[in-house]
Formats: structure tokens, sequence, C-alpha cells
């Protein structure tokens, strides 16, 4: 804890500073989170787990994460978002050696409950950290920080790739991908935002739920997060299975839609501001519709590509919008807000897959997969509350 007090006792970093500090927070976090995806096979393999073995130690992973984020909240908004970054970017560093180095499907459990519990507090803290730097510089900048998440996870997964490649270790793999997130860490938090609790409301619950005024914006949350966790898990398959692509084709579709998710995120702020974010959300619902229905219209596997694509694009900017909003809901600690719409987004994630499978057993993958242009639908109804306080200038050099 020596450190964390070192690093809140100095003087305030200057907002470019930050906003690097921050950068480099997100893009480290979406690494670490990829190298672990890329080696999910390799740790089944090796612990010869089943399937059904496997989706345990995920849901425990997944199950750290929805009990965490909410707690985060309520606990940014007691003591501050940078000590709950500075503590949780090393804990999620350190708790990802350990699924490498699980002897059995419990320890495993623990060891991704461990995980996920760490990342969904670094999520909510390093976006409420995100907030504070936003509002020093009095415009949109929160999707570039989502933009490098972005970039973080594919780097992330193409580290995690050339460590297969090479027969590296899984234990020895996190071991060395631990320390080098370590030691970005270290140095951003010297540049995080100091911040104390929240004066919002003295009473903020320990569990952060929406609050009426956040319902409308974690439902576009919910939805746009469905979206983006259907395609991640079923996109492929229905290009491999249901259109007849070589593998090589159906693992270029969620390359597009990731590509396409990062460019998009990286335009997100200038968007935002010159068009609001209410306006580009409607939007990406608008392309999330087109997507769908262009990927799932004909038999031709280059048409679906672009039709992911188009989805990518649409969901780019969606939750990043929604965590800046959330953070300038009037009547709500930014902590807690941004918990709730973590909450929420994290929940679809969860959702999207087995949801679509669920109903690809009735009416087919394809009849499934048209049902995310529902949720497209929603969030083009429901993007004109994606909204909250003006970034007003005064904040720009408060501190």
């Amino acid at each position: 804890m020596a450190g964390v007090e070192q690093v809140v006792t100095r003087t305030v970093a200057p907002p470019k500073m930050a906003r690097l500090a921050v950068t480099a927070i997100f893009f480290a976090n979406g690494a670490l989170v990829a190298n672990w995806f890329a080696r999910v096979p390799d740790v089944k393999q090796g612990l010869g787990l089943s399937e059904g073995a496997l989706s345990l130690g995920l849901f425990a992973m997944a199950v750290g994460a929805l009990l965490s984020q909410p707690t985060a909240g309520w606990v940014i908004g007691k003591v501050g978002s940078l000590k709950v970054t500075a503590v949780m970017a090393i804990a999620n560093c350190a708790a990802l050696i350990l699924p490498g180095f699980a002897p059995s499907l419990p320890l495993l459990m623990a060891a991704l409950f461990l995980f996920g519990a760490s990342n969904g507090a670094l999520d909510v803290a390093m976006n409420a950290q995100a907030a504070l730097v936003e509002r020093r510089y009095a415009r949109p900048i929160m999707s570039s920080f989502h933009a490098m998440w972005s970039v973080g996870g594919l780097i992330g997964a193409a580290i995690g790739a050339l460590a297969v490649a090479r027969g590296a270790g899984t234990g020895a793999h996190f071991l060395i991908a631990a320390v080098a997130g370590v030691a970005v860490m270290l140095v951003a938090l010297r540049g995080l935002i100091p911040d104390g609790p929240a004066t919002a409301s003295g009473h903020e619950p320990a569990f952060a739920l929406p609050t009426r005024a956040l319902v409308p914006m974690g439902i576009v949350a919910l939805c746009a997060l469905i979206c983006e966790g259907a395609i991640g898990d079923w996109g492929a398959i229905y290009l491999r299975e249901g259109l007849g692509s070589a593998a090589g084709m159906a693992a270029a579709g969620y390359a597009v839609f990731a590509l396409m998710m990062a460019g998009g995120r990286f335009a997100g702020d200038w968007l935002a501001t010159r068009f609001g974010s209410g306006n580009v959300v409607r939007t990406g619902g608008g392309l999330v519709m087109a997507g769908i229905g262009l990927a799932l219209v004909g038999s031709v596997p280059a048409v679906a590509i672009a039709g992911y694509g188009l989805v990518g694009a649409g969901v780019s900017c969606v939750f990043p919008l929604i965590m800046s909003a959330a953070a300038r809901t009037p009547g709500v600690a930014p902590g807690v807000g941004i918990a709730a719409m973590a909450t929420a987004g994290y929940t679809g994630f969860l959702l999207g897959a087995p949801l679509i499978g669920g109903m690809a057993e009735v009416i087919t993958l394809r009849g499934a997969l048209s049902v995310l242009m529902l949720f497209g639908l929603v969030i083009l109804l429901l993007g004109t509350h994606v909204k909250g306080e003006a970034l007003a200038p005064a904040d720009a050099t408060s501190g």
C-alpha cells in the first residue's frame, strides 16, 4: 500500500500526462485479457477438461466480475478511483498468473474468480479515472481510451498466438505477461488524477444498480454488449457452418469486426463532439440493424463479413459514450454510475452467446442472429437518453 499512498499524495498531474497514463492502463488491461483468451484452449487441454468443465471455470470468472463491479462503484465513492485503480491494476496482473499454474478444476475456478473480480473492479475504476480526465479536457475523449483497449486486445492476441506457436508454457507465458503488465501499470499510476470520496450523495448503496436516470442507458449498454458478444462467439461459426466458408475466411470475420470497432472508437470522440453522443449512439443502432441484415441476407461470406464490419462500427462507440454519460448523471456519484453501466454491459456480453445458442436450437443460427436486429432497434430508440451534464470548460481546470 505504500506505493498507492505515494501516488495519491503527489501533486495533480497535467491533463496530457493523466490522459496518457489512463490510456496506458486501458491498453495494458486489454492486452492482459487477450493473453488469457489466447491460451484458453491450452489450459483446457492441460487439465484434460471437457467443454462443460471449462464452462464452469469461465462461469466463475464471470461471477467474479459481476460481483466486483457494483461493489467497486461503492468503494470508489468512499475512497476515490485512484486508490481502487492502483490496487486493482496490480491485483489484476498478479491474478493472471494463477490460471497458468492451476493443477485442478476447483483451483482453476478459484483462480478465474479472482482474475474476473480484479478485472471487473479495474474496469470500473479506470473508467472513473477516464471520466475525470475527460472533465479536465471539457470535451468527449472517452472513446479514445476504449479504442486503446481494443488495440491492446489485438496486440495481446498476437502475442498469445506467438507464445502458442513457440510452444511456451501457459504458466511461464502468463508470468512474463504479468510482469510486463505490472511495469506498465506502475509507470502509468504516477500520472493518474487524485480524487477523494464522491459527494453526490452520502448514502450510495454497496451494490450499484441503475437508478431511474440510468435505466435507459443501462438497457442500451445491455443490448450493445449482447450484440458484441454474439458476433464474437457465433459470427465465425455462422460463416463456417452456415455459409460454408473456409476456416481462414471465418476467422477473418471477427478480425474485420474487431478492426472496425477499434476504428470507430478512434473516431468516436470527434463524432460525439460534432453530432452529440445521443445521435452517435442512435446511428450505431441503425448500423447494427443494417449490418446484421447484410450478413444474413445472402450466402456470400464476403458480404456477411462486410455486415460484421458494420456491426463493429455500430457498437464501437456505444459503451464508451454510455460510460461518459453515466459519470455525468446529476445526483449520481460517478463511480456508482459507471459501475451500474459496467454491470449492465457485462451482463449483456455474457447473455449474448447462450441466448443465440439456445434460439439456434429452435429457429436455426441464421434466425437466431436475426434477433440482434431488434437489439439494434432498441439502441436506436433509446440512444437519445445517452447524455449527462455538459462538460463545462470550468471542469477543465478543476482539481
